[in-house]
C-alpha cells in the first residue's frame, strides 16, 4: 500500500481533530506514521522511498501518511513543525511521539517494531 497524502481536513477525520479535542484522541484503528515534508527538502526526498518500502512491509499493520507542510500550513502550525522532515509516530493506544530529521530505515523499523506494531503472542 503506498503512503497516503493527507490534507488538514483528512487529518482531522482520520488522525486527530485538534480543533474539537484538547486531549489527544487518535481516530484511526491501525498505528500510523505521519511524515511532515516539503517537495524542495533534500532530506525529505531521501526519507520518502524508505517510507514507501515500509508501507509495503507493514501493509495491513501500519498506515503511513504524508503531509506537505507548504500546502497544509495550518496543520504544520498546529504541530509546531519548524524543521523537516519531522515524523510523528502514532501508536494505536498511546501518546504520539515526534522525531525531527531524516531517520535511516533501520531506526524507523526499530521505532515501528518497539512502539507501533508490537507482535502479540497468545498465551
Amino acid at each position: 500500500m503506498p503512503t497516503i497524502k493527507l490534507t488538514t481536513a483528512d487529518f482531522k477525520k482520520k488522525v486527530f481533530d485538534y480543533e474539537n479535542n484538547k486531549e489527544w484522541k487518535y481516530e484511526g484503528e491501525l498505528p500510523a506514521i505521519i511524515d511532515f515534508y516539503a517537495d524542495w527538502c533534500g532530506p525529505c526526498k531521501m526519507v520518502a522511498p524508505i517510507l514507501e518500502e515500509l508501507s509495503d512491509e507493514y501493509d495491513g499493520k501500519l498506515l503511513i501518511y504524508k503531509v506537505d507542510t507548504e500546502a497544509e500550513q495550518e496543520l504544520a502550525g498546529a504541530f509546531a513543525i519548524q524543521s523537516i522532515p519531522s515524523i510523528l509516530f502514532i501508536p494505536a493506544d498511546a501518546q504520539p511521539m515526534m522525531q525531527k530529521g531524516a531517520l535511516p530505515k533501520h531506526v524507523l523499523k526499530q521505532v515501528i517494531d518497539e512502539h507501533l506494531v508490537k507482535e502479540t503472542t497468545e498465551g
